[in-house]
């Protein structure tokens, strides 16, 4: 399959930090980066990588995997609260699967803001409150779904619900600004790929191809992007 949205966007910023940089690698705060699903693969692409994770056993995954790998990952166990960077240092800011999860969201990205380097970028990646309820209609968890329709932050209370909330584009874009960063773009990830039953890639040639064309071209197209799995924002930090 052909790059998703997400990757085409986090290739294009960090080609233009190795530009600004003169050559230099770029440096790629990855915070709740977990076992290194995203961090792996950008250290292999020549990027400095320091991840923030607060699990011990995640980050034990995430150094068998770079040494797998053969690149050399920068892992510090700490939360929002302690990044182990200098402010300013960071030429892309990976928040992925983050906001859901922590107590503050707003002082979170605020400090995630606060360690970006003038011009540089975070990467935010949230889960979509829409698309969840769409989602559990689908599987027929109609109670589920009206609860989270019902409750602003999209949480299911009560529950062993693993998010603290979900987002909407509005609320999303409310985040990012009041942190003082600026919204550069705005799209959707997994917008029908997570709809389309693995047998129909499997039975059709192509249709993985089509799929991930047809991803691309819906990313950023409202009202498909506002009903995506997930909702991606790149900010910016223009001072």
């Amino acid at each position: 399959m052909r790059p998703d949205a997400v990757h085409r966007v986090l290739d294009a910023e960090l080609a233009a930090a190795r530009e600004r940089r003169g050559g230099e690698p770029p440096r790629v705060l990855d915070v709740g980066g977990g076992s290194g699903v995203w961090a792996v693969p950008l250290a292999a692409a020549g990027c400095a990588v320091t991840v923030v994770e607060p699990s011990p056993n995640a980050l034990a995954t995430l150094h068998t995997r770079a040494r797998e790998a053969g690149v050399t990952i920068n892992a510090v166990q700490g939360d929002t609260d302690s990044l182990g960077v200098s402010a300013g240092e960071a030429d892309l800011v990976l928040a992925h699967g983050l906001l859901e999860v922590v107590d503050d969201a707003p002082a979170a990205l605020s400090s995630l803001a606060a360690a970006v380097a003038p011009g540089g970028a975070v990467s935010v990646l949230v889960a979509n409150r829409f698309a969840a309820i769409l989602h559990r209609a689908i599987a027929g968890r109609i109670v589920d779904a009206r609860r989270l329709l019902d409750d602003d932050a999209g949480q299911l209370a009560g529950t062993r619900d693993p998010l603290q909330r979900r987002f909407d584009v509005p609320g999303l874009e409310k985040l990012v600004l009041e942190a003082g960063l600026s919204v550069e773009l705005l799209q959707g990830h997994g917008i029908v790929s997570d709809l389309v039953p693995g047998v129909v890639l499997d039975t059709n040639p192509g249709a993985a191809d089509a799929l991930a064309e047809l991803e691309l071209a819906a990313a950023t197209r409202s009202p498909l992007r506002d009903v995506a799995a997930r909702l991606h924002v790149l900010a910016r930090r223009t001072a």
